[in-house]
């Protein structure tokens, strides 16, 4: 098969997280688009709901629900992985994609500059809270399903390394750190239960939201759509990709003009962190 143009999800519910704008509302779309049902999850309900009226309804598309909830709120993320199961009948594909981005720290007054000993406290707290613990309080509750299912997906939205490296860019860097390395973590833990555990990038800075607004403008006409990630997160939630766990893929690598194999080697780009040999440091 070349492309994943073909690749039908109609048998598989998901959750994607931040679907109400941005990568994950292209993701959202894309799985819908598929024949996934798919539930629209943000912070903001009306924003949730916009973006999957856009695909309800559409030929071929599955059966698409908005949720709101907020992440950081484990009540939240129980009572959303609840009402999802409910609504479809089960849960197979958690995409971890809601953020809150450097953009929120710098504009609290209490930021004077974003040297990580100048930010404001507060606001940092906040973006590692949504981007580390809000990803963990939803995989905590949507794992069990998958497992009783005896197959599942969760794709952690992270960044490059040249992103996690850059001055002056924590406390976003310091939280996609923390979730390649939950990846693999996590990728070890479901080892033999049929849920998988992957990372995802777009490979590029993405024209988003939360982007910093020196940063669009330094990146003018170099901004990636969102959409960069879509093909290849179908190829995730598909079961083409059995089997695979604990490894990252870049966006813009992929190409779906290529056999489906061939553009997920292309695509592959490794865990940031290298497993270590048992009982060493």
């Amino acid at each position: 098969m070349t492309g994943t143009k073909n690749i039908r999800l109609d048998h598989r519910a998901a959750i994607v997280t931040g679907a109400g704008s941005g990568l994950g509302r292209a993701m959202a779309q894309g799985l819908a688009r598929h024949g996934a049902k798919v539930a629209f999850l943000d912070i903001d309900l009306t924003r949730a709901e916009m973006a999957a009226r856009a695909v309800r309804g559409a030929a071929a598309a599955g059966e698409v629900l908005s949720v709101g909830a907020d992440i950081t709120r484990s009540d939240d993320c129980e009572a959303a992985v609840r009402d999802v199961v409910a609504a479809f009948g089960g849960l197979h594909i958690l995409v971890n994609c809601a953020a809150r981005g450097n953009i929120h720290v710098q504009q609290s007054a209490n930021t004077a500059s974003m040297k990580f000993w100048e930010a404001d406290p507060e606001q940092w707290t906040r973006v590692i809270d949504t981007n580390v613990n809000g990803h963990f309080l939803m995989a905590h509750y949507a794992t069990p399903p998958m497992i009783a299912a005896g197959w599942g997906r969760i794709v952690n939205i992270t960044t490059s390394l040249a992103t996690m490296q850059r001055v002056r860019n924590s406390p976003y860097s310091v939280s996609k750190v923390a979730m390649e390395g939950a990846t693999v973590v996590w990728a070890k833990d479901l080892d033999g239960t049929g849920v998988t555990c992957n990372a995802l990038i777009p490979g590029g800075a993405v024209d988003t939201p939360f982007l910093e607004p020196q940063s669009r403008i330094d990146l003018a006409g170099r901004l990636q759509q969102p959409e960069v990630v879509v093909a290849p997160m179908v190829w995730l939630a598909s079961d083409l990709s059995n089997g695979i766990t604990g490894a990252r893929f870049v966006g813009k690598l992929w190409n779906d003009d290529l056999p489906l194999s061939e553009a997920a080697m292309k695509a592959r780009g490794g865990p940031v962190i290298t497993p270590v040999p048992t009982g060493t440091r």
